[in-house]
């Protein structure tokens, strides 16, 4: 949690003043969403890659690596923006900086839950992840305030003061992390296509071909089609409907959107306790996720946008730490930040085409009409999680020992070989 809280108050400077960076630096609108888009591709294009690192050479490894290259293309933005060159080289670094976030992507988790499993621990996932992010978004709650009113000075000081935590964070990082519950492996240079194909192979069978799993993918996709937009988008609409060119103001708007992820974090927390099943607090959360959303794009208030956009981030809340327990409890240890690595490489799939076609439409019409699609388009995550609901298995249990069965967290099988294995198998589980 320490680890995770420093990363992301690091990383979160950035976040809130990011987008007015980028068109300060000579970039249009539309050329602001491209460079993201690039970024999602990045990170589609080095998921796997860097999920060998993680499964191999180690989630410490792994990690380190992370922080590394975030803080060298942290510097790198710096440098191209004061020689204004452009869209092309913007987009190369950020497609860099995506290999920076794909290192730590399922590296940390896979370090935590491999570690709760190995004494014992694995219970509670849902909890633990809850709390996780409480923390995580107290730094991006610091981070993104901090960044605001620093980028009110210069948009450029947030980027250096990044870079500078970054590199302390790499000398704290190196001295507490251990991998425990995980041993690593040597990893050749000559090796490494062999291993990022059977890591790709790794990441179809106990991913894409388990139905409960491949189904919370593609909603996770199609809300990332218009998250990562939405964010971004979200710091010139903001200003636009205020009528201020006041950036602190943006910082302290995604400060509380901080708070609002704390807050739907504290609804899992709550609810977890009450609410049976993992997919029912996942429907109602993207079901209200995506009205909310229409919601900002459809009034001119800023009074009325902030809120709903604020609605939109506690459902964010909810969701994360219920989804990523669920990933948990359904692949193996050996596996782990293959599979993470794989699921956030299709959501990052669907990162690219929202920010191209939002970004587009935006460019043409408005961004008020982006949120209305991207709003809109979201919905249709709502017939995948159902089809998580009939495919959830064990997994989709809260608490308690249902929720464990057939855990690979718990150090069993994956639910489809335990359902695939009917004399292993109490019936009445399979026919559930």
């Amino acid at each position: 949690m320490v680890l995770s809280g420093l990363y992301t108050l690091a990383a979160s400077l950035i976040w809130g003043v990011n987008t007015l960076f980028l068109l300060d630096a000579g970039l249009s609108i539309g050329e602001v969403f491209i460079v993201n888009a690039i970024f999602s591709a990045g990170m589609v294009l080095f998921e796997i890659p860097t999920g060998v690192v993680a499964d191999t050479l180690g989630r410490r490894v792994s990690y380190l690596l992370s922080v590394v290259v975030l803080g060298a293309t942290t510097v790198l933005y710096l440098v191209i923006a004061q020689r204004n060159a452009g869209l092309l080289a913007f987009g190369l670094v950020s497609a860099l900086m995506g290999l920076g976030f794909t290192f730590y992507s399922g590296a940390l988790e896979a370090w935590l839950v491999d570690a709760l499993a190995s004494i014992g621990a694995a219970d509670g996932l849902d909890h633990v992840f809850a709390r996780s992010q409480q923390v995580t978004g107290a730094g991006m709650l610091v981070g993104t305030t901090t960044g605001g009113f620093l980028g009110q000075i210069d948009l450029a000081v947030p980027f250096v003061v990044r870079a500078v935590l970054l590199g302390a964070l790499f000398v704290l990082s190196s001295r507490l992390i251990d991998d425990i519950g995980f041993v690593p492996k040597s990893l050749h240079l000559r090796d490494v296509p062999r291993a990022m194909s059977e890591q790709a192979r790794t990441g179809i069978t106990y991913g894409w071909q388990q139905p409960g799993l491949r189904s919370l993918m593609l909603a996770g996709a199609i809300r990332a089609s218009f998250i990562g937009w939405g964010f971004y988008a979200a710091q010139p609409y903001f200003l636009d409907l205020l009528n201020r060119d006041a950036i602190w103001v943006v910082g302290v708007i995604t400060a509380l959107m901080s708070l609002s992820t704390m807050a739907g974090n504290q609804v899992v927390e709550l609810l977890s306790r009450k609410c049976g099943r993992r997919t029912t607090l996942l429907l109602w959360a993207s079901g209200v996720g995506a009205v909310a959303a229409v919601a900002v794009g459809v009034t001119s208030s800023f009074w009325v946008a902030v809120p709903s956009f604020l609605v939109l981030t506690a459902t964010l809340g909810v969701i994360s730490p219920v989804r990523q327990a669920y990933v948990h409890q359904v692949i193996p240890s050996d596996h782990r930040a293959t599979v993470i690595s794989f699921d956030a490489m299709v959501g990052s799939v669907g990162g690219v085409g929202g920010q191209l076609g939002l970004g587009r439409l935006a460019d043409t019409r408005s961004l008020s009409a982006g949120y209305i699609v991207g709003g809109l388009v979201t919905l249709a995550a709502l017939p995948a999680l159902y089809s998580v609901r009939l495919h959830g298995g064990p997994a989709d249990a809260i608490v308690g020992k249902a929720a464990i069965q057939g855990s690979c967290a718990a150090g069993l099988p994956p639910y489809t070989q335990l359902v695939s294995d009917t004399s292993s198998v109490n019936p009445s589980l399979v026919s559930d």
